[in-house]
């Protein structure tokens, strides 16, 4: 059996992370995903997506990422049901996530790009003569 879903969007609302009450990091946002085609208006729609992150990658993610970046998600689709506090039965579909990969920097973060910028500074680059091409 196979159940793979790799996704490339935009956050549609900073991350949200809680703990379980074993202390297990979990965390939660939505992306936008734009469809491949246009509607009869010529407007391109989107599906918005739940992701569910867990354990350190739920930290890394709500201590990065935000409103709006771009972010490709790898996981597997999940269907779970739930039961309403009224008693009305519900299905979500979420993806879990196993991998998320930054496709943006951040805005308005001066901090980070500095830095990373001071990062590059330290590292040694090879001399322009020893590239082979």
């Amino acid at each position: 059996m196979l159940n793979k879903v790799i996704l490339i969007g935009r956050l549609t609302y900073d991350p949200e992370l809680r703990y379980t009450s074993s202390g297990v990091a979990v965390g939660s946002f939505s992306i936008a995903v734009d469809r491949p085609y246009t509607n009869q208006n010529g407007e391109r729609e989107a599906d918005f997506i739940r992701i569910v992150v867990w354990r350190k990658l739920a930290e890394v993610c709500a201590n990065n990422l935000g409103k709006g970046r771009l972010v490709a998600v790898e996981g597997r689709l999940q269907i779970r049901n739930y039961e309403t506090d009224s008693g009305d039965k519900r299905k979500v579909a979420e993806v879990v996530a196993e991998n998320i990969r930054f496709l943006d920097w951040p805005k308005n973060n001066e901090q980070n790009q500095s830095e990373i910028a001071a990062g590059a500074e330290d590292y040694d680059f090879p001399d322009i003569d020893d590239v082979p091409f």
